[in-house]
């Protein structure tokens, strides 16, 4: 007994189907920096095998899915660093294709040539969304000359003052060529964390808010006379506080950008009423995930904002970048050295359920889709490990040139906890009972015709939790049928053969210690039923009344409780709902 009018035999979790947020958009990863290399030089059957775990959406004999689905694919549009060598500043396996020839006029549409076999996989397997992003304008329009800005050059854009219809007419024609050949471009980001300086190291360019808006203004044009339906996706934010935060000093250096660039009283950066631009913001989950605080407070706060200004968001990036989190998020001891595989992961999917919950994202992207493992760093930076071949791994030196192997990761699978079900067109909706962010914590989603439903638990705590399931909000959608697909230390993403597919009300479900878990919920509709008839003798009376006190006072078994008798959705049934019964009749 826990209160005097609360029985619980496990975790009570109801998804509120009238409590409507975000709609997703997609999930993603980005073909940076190893895609090119992968596709020139590895065999067709690694290739092919990292293509189906990225993309498909099949599921082998067994019920497990054969990939993770994703629904976004983030190509990088180089700047041309690749062809200048150790002279570009630019990292070897940094540097990057451009489509332009020399001359900054004519096209060579053969470059990028291992870029556009992922292009045609993405393709191929379905994916609804190809995002083209850009880190730098191609080196030919660059005041450097180079992809990245030289120390002794002012902070700012590294795009010549000149260039800026170059650069828009540029993107909008790779756009045109690729939609042509029946890509589904649907968004282009034209700035890449446009608050660091980017001296060196990879292509990169920093920009004032201004130079930014500018630059979309010359886009949108561009965009417009191609007759594209293209949207752009900007500022992508070096993390969430440059979206929010208002700092007079350096607001034209990338702060402040969703009120910078769609409030109409900021005349200098207003972009938010061009055609092409998205009624997005973008940002990166870098540097706010250390404590607990920072994965709610800032994500809840660009949330109220974009809100305000009827915007989406999009998280574009992430990885384990920076310090590891604190001991208090739930992540080990010791940090990065004793952190597991499994542990990094989990924490992902920690950080996933955040951004959807707190920062309401519709799209959230990794970053990145492939890396070499070095340095002790584990799985920090890939959702499939590249090793080359002759070397032994996990950790891998060698020259990616010669080929290699792909292999999967925990990263991927927790990743496609999320993607694999959760479709673009899926609604989040409340789901209480499960918002613990250092135990278990939960969030749901429903399909457009309202027909499916999947939630996603991840568990950070070191015990088994159970679950049973409930729906409210609409009455007379009921669950039907569930399907079970965990991701641990021992499973990946593995499909529950054992549990029956004809769901039970009140059952009790199994979420696994430091695991993800995803439930793919049939719906049906039966005949409507109104709250508080818990009798259902189709009209609410005191025998409701009655019927309610027996359940509070556990003369009914609490867990076969029918679902219209929790009127205020608080997944208990209490003297509160009692009270409701009372009110019902009272104003009938």
């Amino acid at each position: 007994m826990v209160g005097l009018f609360e029985v619980t035999h496990a975790t009570p979790t109801v998804i509120h189907l009238d409590q409507k947020k975000q709609v997703i958009v997609d999930f993603g990863a980005s073909d940076c920096w190893l895609g090119d290399y992968i596709g020139r030089y590895f065999s067709d059957a690694m290739k092919e095998r990292a293509a189906k775990l990225l993309f498909s959406r099949s599921f082998n004999r067994g019920g497990n899915p054969e990939g993770i689905g994703l629904s976004n694919w983030r190509v990088n549009l180089g700047a041309g660093s690749s062809t200048q060598g150790e002279d570009s500043n630019i990292g070897k396996l940094r540097r990057a294709d451009c489509f332009l020839n020399e001359d900054g006029i004519t096209y060579n549409w053969e470059n990028a040539a291992g870029q556009q076999y992922f292009m045609q996989k993405a393709k191929e397997y379905g994916v609804e969304n190809i995002l083209f992003f850009s880190n730098s304008p191609p080196i030919y329009y660059t005041t450097s000359g180079l992809a990245c800005r030289l120390a002794s050059q002012p902070w700012g854009s590294n795009l010549r003052r000149n260039a800026y219809d170059d650069f828009a007419v540029y993107l909008a024609t790779v756009t045109k060529h690729f939609v042509d050949q029946g890509y589904p471009i649907t968004r282009i980001s034209p700035v890449n964390e446009p608050q660091y300086d980017w001296a060196g190291g990879q292509e990169g360019s920093p920009w004032f808010n201004t130079e930014i808006a500018r630059l979309v203004r010359e886009m949108d044009v561009a965009l417009e006379e191609q007759g594209l339906s293209t949207k752009i996706l900007i500022p992508e934010a070096g993390h969430w506080g440059y979206l929010i935060e208002d700092n007079p000093s350096s607001t034209n250096r990338g702060h402040d950008q969703i009120r910078q660039f769609f409030d109409p009283e900021k005349i200098n950066t207003y972009i938010g009423d061009l055609k092409h631009v998205d009624k997005a913001v973008a940002g990166h989950s870098y540097w706010t995930f250390v404590t607990n605080d920072q994965l709610t407070g800032c994500r809840a706060r660009v949330a109220e904002l974009a809100s305000e200004y009827g915007l989406q968001v999009f998280q574009t990036e992430w990885s384990l970048l920076e310090d590891a989190p604190e001991p208090s998020t739930g992540f080990p001891v010791g940090g990065y050295a004793t952190a597991t595989y499994m542990d990094m992961a989990l924490f992902m999917g920690k950080l996933i359920y955040c951004d959807l919950v707190y920062a309401c994202v519709s799209s959230w992207s990794y970053w990145t889709a492939f890396a070499q493992e070095q340095w002790g760093q584990k799985n920090r930076f890939y959702l499939l490990r590249v090793l080359a071949s002759g070397d032994s791994g996990p950790e891998s030196y060698g020259d990616i040139t010669r080929g290699g192997t792909i292999f999967d990761n925990r990263n991927l699978w927790v990743l496609g906890n999320y993607s694999r079900f959760i479709r673009p067109g899926y609604q989040r909706v409340e789901l209480t009972g499960a918002t613990d962010l250092n135990a278990l914590m939960g969030s749901a989603y429903v399909s457009p015709d309202g027909d499916e439903a999947v939630v996603v638990y991840v568990n950070m705590a070191h015990t088994q939790d159970t679950v049973t399931l409930a729906t409210a909000g609409v009455a007379g959608r009921t669950i039907s049928t569930i399907k079970k697909y965990t991701t641990s230390e021992s499973m990946a993403l593995s499909f529950d053969r054992n549990l029956p597919e004809r769901y039970q009300p009140g059952q009790e479900v199994e979420i696994p210690a430091r695991s993800v878990v995803t439930l793919v919920l049939g719906l049906e509709q039966g005949a409507d039923i109104k709250m508080g008839d818990i009798n259902g003798d189709d009209k609410v009376d005191v025998e409701d009344v009655n019927a309610c006190i027996n359940i509070v006072l556990d003369l009914k078994n609490h867990s076969d409780y029918p679902g219209n008798s929790d009127l205020n959705g608080d997944s208990k049934v209490d003297i509160e709902d009692v009270n409701a019964i009372i009110n019902i009749i009272l104003n009938s």
